[in-house]
């Protein structure tokens, strides 16, 4: 699955340059939180993910940047929940397997400074427009050579606008789940010939 991940990032990505860089899963996250009840804030994140990115880290640009999510993956701790959100209730997963955010820019960044990215985020079948909130880490030579470079990026999102309407109405008052979601991402990544050695 993650081959098959790997290859529609590079897809969506177009043509790879020197300047292509691609995510480092075991230093990377897709998270999110959502609240409960309307009084506590449950934490989930996707355990199967891809990306890459063209970046030029002396000029500070940023572009076409892809993120492919396998939405079976969901993982909040519980076995029972994350069955339930693979359902049809919520990512509808078994008819939608995967989620995309492809942002073209160009955007200028600079290091620990947040600057707005704007791109395209499908979720069961919907695409629609989301703006993240972007940090850029900072570039760093690894010993063995290669170059690496960190973002994080975060924005919410509501639920519904991707018809994922499943809730339950409180006796006291509110719903079980919150409509907005707030999406969390950090990524840690490799220039692509390095990433493939």
């Amino acid at each position: 699955m993650r081959s098959v991940l790997f290859l529609a990032t590079l897809l969506l990505a177009g043509n790879l340059e020197a300047t292509s860089f691609v995510l480092d899963p075991a230093h990377s996250s897709v998270g999110f939180k959502v609240k409960h009840m309307m009084i506590s804030t449950v934490p989930g994140h996707f355990k199967t993910f891809s990306g890459g990115f063209d970046f030029d880290p002396d000029k500070g640009q940023l572009k076409d940047v892809s993120v492919t999510i396998d939405a079976a993956s969901v993982d909040t701790g519980v076995e029972m929940r994350d069955k339930h959100l693979r359902s049809t209730d919520f990512f509808n997963a078994n008819e939608f397997p995967t989620e995309i955010f492809v942002a073209k820019g160009p955007v200028t960044v600079v290091a620990n400074q947040a600057v707005k990215l704007s791109g395209t985020l499908t979720l069961r079948g919907v695409s629609k427009r989301v703006v993240l909130d972007v940090i850029y880490g900072g570039s760093m030579t690894e010993p063995k050579g290669g170059r690496r470079v960190a973002f994080e990026a975060t924005t919410t999102i509501n639920r519904m606008d991707y018809g994922v309407s499943y809730n339950k109405t409180l006796d006291q008052g509110g719903v079980m789940v919150s409509e907005e979601v707030k999406l969390d991402i950090t990524g840690e990544a490799s220039l692509v010939e390095n990433a493939q050695k």
